[in-house]
């Protein structure tokens, strides 16, 4: 099963001045949206692996449309993170299917690599909602100059009978970080953690 795509937002932000200082490169960061047909809504259904196809189509559909947005090569990507909104006929069941099973690989294929588990978060509500998509570094979790997170928003959408998918990237850190931790020159990215 293919996902049934109603709209596709694809938003950029960047940050060139924080608290009166400029950020030199401005931070970057990308988030595209998928707003799709629950083939499930409104009823139980046991097996959810065509959701789960639908995750790994989205993945790469989605990981690309962030990238490019960016005007970057995957591989220069710093963090990753996901989310999905279910409308009121879905469940939490729907969006943890597309989000867990298979849509990590197909956007680390991506971004090159994607060593780290890929931040993500999921609710049930209404049209307009707020999606706030956590980010870590791909490569290594501990970079606390990473955690961050992007909110997004489509003004129609979950609608009741929908899922608004979304997965964004990032070209950078938070601006001005200042709370140490590992830093990016340190990553081995190896275990995901470091």
């Amino acid at each position: 099963m293919s996902a049934i795509i109603r709209k596709i937002v694809t938003v950029v932000e960047e940050t060139q001045m924080e608290m009166g200082r400029q950020v030199s490169p401005p931070t970057r960061r990308a988030a595209a949206i998928a707003v799709i047909e629950n083939p499930f809504a409104g009823k139980y259904v046991e097996d959810l692996s065509p959701l789960i196809a639908i995750g790994e189509e989205l993945g790469e559909l989605l990981s690309k449309r962030a990238v490019a947005a960016l005007g970057i090569d995957g591989a220069k990507a710093h963090s990753y993170g996901k989310a999905a909104a279910v409308g009121e006929n879905g469940e939490l069941e729907h969006a943890a299917a597309i989000l867990h099973p298979k849509m990590g690989a197909p956007v680390r294929k991506v971004l090159g690599k994607g060593a780290a588990l890929i931040p993500s978060s999921k609710k049930r509500s209404g049209p307009g909602t707020t999606l706030d998509i956590p980010l870590g570094h791909k490569d290594a979790a501990f970079v606390r100059s990473h955690f961050d997170g992007m909110e997004v928003q489509v003004n129609d959408a979950p609608r009741a009978n929908e899922i608004m998918v979304a997965v964004a990237v990032t070209d950078s850190g938070r601006p001005l970080p200042r709370v140490g931790g590992l830093t990016v020159a340190e990553i081995k990215g190896e275990d995901g953690l470091r």
